[in-house]
């Protein structure tokens, strides 16, 4: 404990607290000024919570820290009972649960600091279920996601380009490298500038090799083109496939369905809707906003023990026995047996809990509905996107295996046809590799024959020449026929969509007649919806008003409780006060010695004796120190000059000893030469 007090002394008289403390002086901080260091260090990590918590209440205080405490994952010690203690001694701020927390919090600052930073962009907000099912909030809500995700990627990409950034030496190394490269680059340019103008008209063969150069990035362009001509083709295709998919389907619905069907679905919706908004809804609304203030009301009491535990759970016994003697008065003295009433009501709770039940499960029906149609749309674009097709059906798949199987005999054909051209390419690739040492030997002997003769690179340039005429041949053909194909597939394509209009007039016919006959049904529908929202609005205010008034009275009710609890707790210390005062007064009185010892004035006034007699023989003592300190001190210092006199007689010993042994030395020396 006295290592952790000491290491958060240390860091908080650094940069950025420098508070100046010491160990005394930390330790004998208030609980006030333990929580405003504690406020402090969590202001360091979030400026958020750089705040002076004499502007806010004990309760704010608290679940601030805990808040913030959570999103760090601070674990405290202990089990359940232990983290009720560890609240409560956060709001009181006692030193056994302050001081854990500023050494967790000081050791890892800078990690803290970046959990708190992404907490305040990934803390997810969590929507209600039945907000989402507005298709705006739905909307908001993905949209949330999809940029918590993307801040979830960019950040660590921009953690791994911290990691793994380049030196600058290696840049410098890079660039070298280049410039190196690029000095090549030139004079292999320079040669080849120089190596071409020897040839005669160089000029023109430039000119032609530009043009061929254009020609070829001309045909790549095209064949881009008609590759992007033929994946829009295929999407065509896919979208006229779908698009006749859906028109089956309104066909089937339509052919299946009559207004008067569609009308009475219609009803069942709006039924189904305002039963939600008018009924259910509420209800659901209620019971949660008095969830919520009943658990506002726990959470801004304090602490409770085992015992309040108790004692309210009695008190909630004893108010539900006195609800059922009431129920049971009430029925015996407003309803004869007789009656039929009560079976009525019975029926009708039995019936109104089946609707809510109903309800619910078509509600989770309608969702789960949803749910699978957002799956299957998500399948079938994956399937899109991996395949490019649609899903098959059964007897497509079944025409898909037998074709591949048929594809599967002509791939083995195919396969042994391959291996007996690969047998052949063996033969005609040595055959190559024999013509073409002849040739590399008949065009050496060319070469040099030119020389001899005085026209060296004659015959390269001969073969230059024939062959880009050659390539220039060929590519005039090929442009000719990507034309020709090009004009044939959009004249196939002409064809295709005048067929496609022709069958789909019809169609078009009876789809006006349906759009015709959806505008009329849309028209009654928007009027119907006109006076629903009127009727709703007017409901609308007139419980905005109600709730208005519900409040007002909750919190009146809720400010006479807490007063009501207020005045019962002063009313209690005050007894407790006036209690152990009596008790104090009869101990003082009581004729009996023993009695009289348990009093507080006669454990006080025993105490302060024992401190006066403790005070009176230290003074003694000082006397007795101050006296004898002037020879104690005389006295050791003569025993110092003592310690220093004895130190310099054994060193002279030692060294007359050590004086003695070398001259006893060269004696036996001198004796060893005169024998000699």
């Amino acid at each position: 404990m006295g290592d952790q007090i000491q290491f958060i002394v240390e860091k908080l008289n650094q940069e950025p607290f420098r508070k100046n403390y010491n160990l005394i002086s930390f330790d004998s901080l208030e609980s006030l000024q333990l929580l405003q260091l504690l406020s402090d260090v969590l202001g360091e990590i979030d400026p958020k919570h750089a705040v002076d918590i004499r502007e806010e209440l004990p309760e704010q205080t608290a679940k601030r820290m805990l808040n913030l405490l959570g999103i760090l994952k601070y674990k405290p010690p202990g089990t359940v009972s232990d983290l009720s203690a560890f609240r409560q001694g956060l709001v009181t701020g006692s030193k056994p649960v302050i001081h854990p927390v500023l050494h967790w919090l000081l050791q890892r600052t800078n990690e803290l600091k970046k959990r708190a930073y992404l907490a305040r962009f990934l803390v997810k907000l969590e929507v209600p279920a039945e907000f989402l099912q507005d298709d705006t909030v739905a909307d908001f809500n993905k949209q949330y996601e999809e940029l918590m995700e993307a801040f979830k990627n960019l950040h660590k990409e921009h953690e791994q380009l911290k990691v793994s950034g380049l030196s600058t030496a290696e840049i410098r190394r890079d660039i070298s490298a280049m410039e190196e490269e690029k000095d090549q680059l030139a004079k292999r340019v320079e040669r080849l500038k120089k190596r071409v103008e020897t040839v005669q008209n160089h000029q023109r063969m430039l000119e032609i090799a530009r043009q061929l150069r254009l020609e070829k990035e001309r045909e790549e362009s095209l064949a881009q083109q008609k590759q992007e001509q033929k994946s829009q083709l295929f999407h065509a295709e896919q979208r006229l496939q779908r698009a006749q998919v859906q028109l089956k389907e309104m066909q089937h619905v339509v052919a299946d369905s009559k207004p008067e069907s569609l009308m009475k679905k219609l009803e069942e919706e709006i039924n189904f809707n305002s039963y939600l908004v008018t009924e259910k809804m509420p209800r659901e609304m209620e019971s949660k906003k008095t969830s919520v203030y009943f658990l506002q009301k726990v959470v801004a009491e304090p602490a409770m023990t085992q015992a309040d535990l108790t004692a309210l759970e009695r008190e909630i016994n004893e108010v539900n026995a006195q609800m059922n003697q009431l129920i049971e008065k009430r029925m015996m003295k407003y309803e004869p047996t007789d009656s039929k009433f009560s079976m009525y009501r019975q029926q009708a709770s039995i019936i109104s809990r089946k609707k809510e039940a109903k309800a619910e499960e078509l509600q989770a029906a309608k969702e789960e509905m949803s749910s699978l149609e957002r799956q299957v749309e998500q399948k079938s674009s994956q399937a899109h996107e991996l395949e490019g097709s649609e899903v098959l059906t059964e007897d497509e798949f079944k025409q898909y295996v037998s074709k591949l199987r048929s594809k599967n005999t002509f791939y083995k054909k195919k396969r042994l046809e391959i291996a007996e051209i690969t047998a052949e390419y063996g033969i005609l690739q040595r055959t190559e590799e024999l013509l073409r040492q002849r040739h590399e030997a008949i065009q050496q002997q060319l070469q040099a024959t030119e020389e001899k003769k005085g026209i060296s690179g004659y015959s390269y340039t001969q073969e230059e020449l024939e062959r880009v005429s050659a390539v220039k041949s060929e590519m005039d053909e090929v442009k000719g026929q990507t034309l020709d194909n090009m004009s044939e597939m959009v004249k196939k394509l002409n064809a295709m969509v005048a067929e496609k209009k022709a069958s789909l007039a019809p169609v078009i016919k009876e789809l006006r007649q349906l759009r015709q006959n959806c505008q009329e049904l849309t028209q009654e529908r928007d009027e119907k919806k006109i006076q629903y929202d009127s009727c709703a609005a007017g409901l609308e205010t007139n419980r905005s008003a109600l709730e208005q008034e519900v409040k007002g009275l909750l919190e009146e009710c809720a400010q006479e409780e807490s007063n009501y609890r207020y005045i019962n707790c002063m009313k209690r210390t005050l007894e407790i006060q006036l209690q152990r005062a009596k008790e104090e007064m009869k101990a003082y009185v009581s004729p009996d010695p023993q009695e009289r010892r348990k009093a507080v004035r006669e454990q006080y006034t025993r105490i302060i004796l024992e401190q006066e007699n403790l005070g009176k023989k230290l003074r003694e003592k000082q006397k007795v120190v101050r006296e004898s300190h002037g020879p104690n001190m005389k006295q050791m210092k003569m025993w110092q000059d003592f310690e220093q006199l004895m130190e310099c007689k054994r060193e002279c010993f030692l060294k007359q000893q050590n004086q003695a042994a070398i001259g006893q030395v060269i004696q036996e020396g001198g004796k060893d030469r005169l024998v000699l």
